[in-house]
């Protein structure tokens, strides 16, 4: 769209609302999901369908339409112009520009305004909305081991609003961990990494609860680890903590998302028996225990690129919160292969064992 044609069908948001109060009506054509993050008091709730009816009904009518950033509401009124309707303009940078300009904004009683801010673009999903939000803000979610793993996890969750993170390592920071756990910073050498991680996750989101559990996770405690949790996420670096995470888990009937990296690969998948009965496997179906002598070679002996780390960590937190939300397809009975070198992503089935000792 021309510069000079844009200007003329714009109007700035202190003379829309000026014009509100000599009778020229105000039209928000955001979607439902779009209005709880806030509505300027007075202005119409309509489509961009009902905005033309309304128009085939009344040629003559002047009208002010308002959008979230004003690109909706440009197009809708250079469309009703082409048809002769000259009596429509668009509110030049939507309701974004109007708050930055301090005009009132009206914010629904359910959604405090800090939070309407913040969760903004959650808050327009027709997946998450304030009653998904809350969810998320009610949810438990364990971090087991505080590596490169769980640091994206720990940190997406706690931005997206998660209300209590559990924080589970027995290590300290080191020099060598800061090439992919991007939890910590040189400041943090030296420190535990539940103390580190709990300042750090708290700058993020300020009402997040940390809870500390300075621990090494194995069979002993595993149990009463993941007791009370909404979801638990798997960021270890042995078999032995894995397994035990995994048996805790099947006997609470809590998932476990799991993610594992090495060198230029990646893994994730869901483990949660409990969400179908008899078809979904654990993590013992996929490595039996048995079978198990040896950890396979650590990052540290067989090394792993930086990034790989951050992307399977990202993409246990987006499975932490499909789980949360009650939304989408969690990776359950499959496994999401990665290749780094050559980008290449591979879902695998796993299937159930009937003879599994931890969930058959």
């Amino acid at each position: 769209m021309e510069p000079g044609l844009k200007s003329a069908l714009e109007i700035p948001p202190p003379q829309a609302r000026r014009e509100m109060t000599e009778g020229v009506d105000l039209v928000d054509i955001r979607t439902a999901e779009e209005r709880v993050t806030g509505t300027v008091s007075g202005a119409l709730e309509m489509t961009a369908e009902q905005v033309r009816r309304r128009f085939g009904k009344d040629p003559g009518w002047r009208v002010n339409l308002i959008c979230a950033g004003g690109a909706r509401s440009l197009v809708l009124t250079a469309t009703l112009r082409r048809a002769g309707i000259e009596g429509a303009r668009s509110v030049a940078g939507g309701l974004d520009r109007w708050q930055s300009m301090g005009l009132p904004v009206e914010r629904a009683e359910q959604v405090p305004q800090e939070h309407a801010e913040r969760f903004a673009r959650h808050l327009v999903l027709p997946q998450v909305g304030p009653k998904g939000q809350a969810r998320l803000q009610s949810a438990r979610v364990l971090l087991a081991g505080l590596g490169g793993l769980n640091s994206p996890v720990a940190l997406y969750l706690a931005a997206a609003g998660v209300g209590t993170l559990g924080l589970v390592d027995f290590d300290r920071v080191e020099r060598s961990n800061l090439q992919r756990q991007v939890l910590y910073g040189d400041e943090d050498v030296g420190h535990p990494k539940t103390a580190a991680a709990r300042r750090r996750l708290q700058q993020v989101n300020p009402e997040l609860r940390c809870d500390v559990i300075d621990e090494r996770i194995n069979s002993g405690n595993a149990e009463w680890l993941v007791s009370g949790w909404d979801v638990v996420v798997d960021g270890t670096d042995n078999l032995r903590a894995r397994h035990a995470l995994n048996a805790a888990c099947v006997a609470a009937g809590i998932p476990l998302v799991f993610g594992a990296v090495a060198r230029f690969q990646g893994q994730v998948s869901v483990f949660w028996p409990a969400s179908e009965p008899g078809e979904a496997p654990c993590l013992n179906c996929l490595i039996p225990e048995s079978g198990t002598e040896s950890d396979p070679p650590s990052c540290a002996e067989a090394g792993v690129l930086g990034v790989v780390p951050g992307i399977v960590g990202t993409l246990q937190a987006a499975e932490a919160l499909k789980i949360l939300l009650k939304t989408g397809e969690p990776l359950v009975g499959s496994l999401l292969v990665i290749d780094a070198l050559t980008m290449d992503f591979r879902r695998m089935k796993v299937r159930p064992d009937p003879a599994c000792p931890v969930c058959g």
